[in-house]
C-alpha cells in the first residue's frame, strides 16, 4: 500500500516523470516473477470485493446505472476475468516447444512469453470500471508496468478508481493519470511499449497516428454499427426481449449493443410490437421513473442522440429530458439509409429497424458498410447461419443472443477493420500484453552446421538439398 506522502508525490509528477519512473522500475526486473504478477491480480480481486459497493455508487452517479447492472457488467465481470487469469497464468506462460528441422539437430526450439515493458491503457466512459480494469489485469498478468487513464467524462468513477488503484496495487509499477484530452495527448507523446485504447473509431485514428511516431504497437477496441438480423420463423417475442435487453442496457451506451435491426421478410410489424412490449416489461410505462434505466453521459451526447428522434416512424419511446440527460428507450421503423440514425454509430437508446425482403439483401446491406464489432442473427436456419458466417466479416457473431459472447472467458474480444485492431480477454490478453520470443538452443559440439559453411562442394549441395 502506498504511503500518503508517496501518493502526493505521484500526484505531483508530470506524465514524462511518471513514465520514466515506471520504466526505471520495470528495468529492475521486479515485475517479471510470476508471484509478483499473481499478487497484483489478487490485489485487483480484493479491490473489487471490498470496494464493489463504492464503485457501484460511482457508476450510479455518472451513468445512472442500477447496482445489479453495475455488478453484472462491470464489477463482477472484471472479477471473473481476474480469476481466470490467476487460474491459468502459469500454464499460459509456460514455454512452448516447437518442431526443429533435422538439419539443425541437435537443438531445442521454443517460444517464451516475456513482458513488453511499459503499457498505456486508456479507458472510455461507458463502462469505466470494466474497460479500464480488464486490460489492466491482462497487462499486469504479463509482468508489465502500466499507466492507466480513466475517462474524465465519468469523473466520479475516475476519482474512485484512481484512489483504489493506488491503494490495492503496487504504486511503483502502476500509475493513474487523471485529466482530459490534454493529458491523453501528453500520454500519447510518451514512448511506451504498447497502447491499449477503447473508444470511438475517430479517436482511435488519432491514437494510431500518435503511436506510429514511435512505431508503438496498439490495441484498438472501437465500435461501429452492429446489426441484429431477424428472420421469419424465429421466436419474435424471445428475439425482441434479447435485442431490447442488449440495446437498452446502460442506456444504449455499449459498443457491442445492436445498433440497428434488419427485419427480413414480413417480420417487421410483429417485431415492432414485441420490441415495444419488451421495453414495457423491462422498464415499465414510464422508463424515466425506472431505477433500472440509465442516463446519457453528458449534454453533448444527449444533443447528438436527440436529433435522431424525429426520424422514421416512432414505434415506442421518443421521450427525453435534457436536464436529466434522459432519452427513453426508443424504437424507430421505416428509417431510410439516408437518415442520420443510419449514418453513424448510435451509441444510445435509439433502435432503428430496416425492412428487407431476403437474407441475401441483409448480407449485402451489412457488407456495404464498415465491418461491425458484432453481428447478431435470430434464425432457426442452419443454412442462414452458414451464409452469415462465410459471407460477412465482424469482430464476433451471436446467433439467437446479443452481447453475451463477451461473457465467455475463452473467446477473444476485439474488432476487425474499422471496428478495432487486436483482441483481449483470457489467453488473448496474454498474447496481447506479452512478446512471443523465439528461442533456439544448439550445442557447439558436434558442429553439424559445417555442411552449410563455404566452400560449397557437390557433396555438400546434395546433403543440403536432402535435408530440406
Amino acid at each position: 500500500m502506498a504511503s500518503t506522502s508517496g501518493e502526493a508525490a505521484a500526484e505531483a509528477e508530470t506524465i514524462p516523470e511518471t513514465a520514466a519512473r515506471l520504466r526505471a522500475h520495470f528495468a529492475t526486473g521486479r515485475t517479471k516473477p510470476i508471484p509478483w504478477r499473481l499478487e497484483q491480480l489478487k490485489g485487483l480481486d480484493r479491490m473489487l470485493r471490498e470496494a464493489g459497493d463504492e464503485l457501484a455508487d460511482a457508476l450510479r452517479a455518472d451513468l445512472g446505472k442500477a447496482a445489479p447492472e453495475s455488478f453484472l457488467s462491470e464489477i463482477d465481470f472484471v472479477a471473473a476475468e481476474v480469476r481466470s487469469l490467476r487460474k491459468h497464468l502459469r500454464s499460459w506462460l509456460r514455454p512452448k516447444r516447437v518442431y526443429t528441422p533435422p538439419h539443425l539437430q541437435p537443438a531445442r526450439a521454443y517460444i517464451l512469453r516475456e513482458p513488453l515493458g511499459l503499457v498505456t491503457v486508456i479507458g472510455p466512459f461507458n463502462y469505466p470500471v470494466q474497460l479500464l480494469l480488464a486490460p489492466l489485469a491482462g497487462a499486469l498478468a504479463c509482468g508489465n508496468a502500466v499507466m492507466v487513464k480513466p475517462s474524465e467524462a465519468a469523473n466520479t468513477t475516475a476519482v474512485v478508481l484512481g484512489r483504489l488503484i493506488r491503494q490495492y496495487l503496487d504504486p511503483d509499477a502502476v500509475a493513474v493519470v487523471q485529466g482530459g484530452p490534454a493529458q491523453t495527448a501528453a500520454l500519447l507523446e510518451e514512448r511506451v511499449d504498447h497502447i491499449f485504447f477503447t473508444g470511438s473509431p475517430r479517436v482511435g485514428k488519432i491514437v494510431a497516428k500518435a503511436a506510429a511516431e514511435h512505431l508503438t504497437p496498439v490495441t484498438l477496441e472501437l465500435g461501429g454499427k452492429s446489426p441484429a438480423i431477424v428472420e421469419p420463423g424465429a421466436d419474435l417475442a424471445a428475439a425482441a426481449r434479447r435485442i431490447a435487453w442488449a440495446k437498452f442496457m446502460n442506456a444504449g451506451q455499449t459498443c457491442i449493443a445492436p445498433d440497428y435491426v434488419i427485419a427480413v421478410g414480413g417480420t417487421g410489424p410483429e417485431l415492432e410490437r414485441e420490441l415495444a412490449e419488451a421495453v414495457r416489461e423491462m422498464y415499465g410505462h414510464a422508463p424515466a421513473e425506472s431505477p433500472d434505466y440509465g442516463r446519457i453521459i453528458d449534454e453533448r451526447s444527449f444533443e447528438r442522440l436527440a436529433r435522431f428522434l424525429g426520424e422514421g416512424r416512432l414505434v415506442c419511446g421518443g421521450g427525453h429530458n435534457r436536464d436529466e440527460r434522459y432519452i427513453a428507450p426508443t424504437v424507430l421503423a421505416d428509417v431510410s439509409e439516408k437518415d442520420a440514425v443510419m449514418g453513424e454509430e448510435v451509441f444510445g437508446p435509439v433502435l432503428p429497424i430496416v425492412a428487407l425482403e431476403t437474407l441475401d439483401e441483409a448480407i449485402a446491406f451489412v457488407n456495404e458498410r464498415e465491418k461491425p464489432l458484432a453481428l447478431y442473427a435470430f434464425t432457426g436456419s442452419d443454412l442462414s447461419r452458414r451464409k452469415l458466417l462465410t459471407r460477412t466479416s465482424s469482430g464476433a457473431v451471436g446467433f439467437n443472443v446479443a452481447m453475451a459472447h463477451i461473457d465467455v472467458p475463452g473467446l477473444p474480444f476485439g474488432g476487425v477493420g474499422h471496428s478495432g485492431l487486436g483482441a483481449y480477454h483470457g489467453k488473448a490478453s496474454i498474447e496481447t500484453f506479452s512478446h512471443a520470443k523465439s528461442v533456439l538452443e544448439k550445442p557447439l559440439a558436434p558442429d553439424t552446421l559445417r555442411v552449410v559453411y563455404p566452400p560449397f562442394t557437390a557433396v555438400k549441395e546434395q546433403v543440403l538439398r536432402r535435408l530440406r
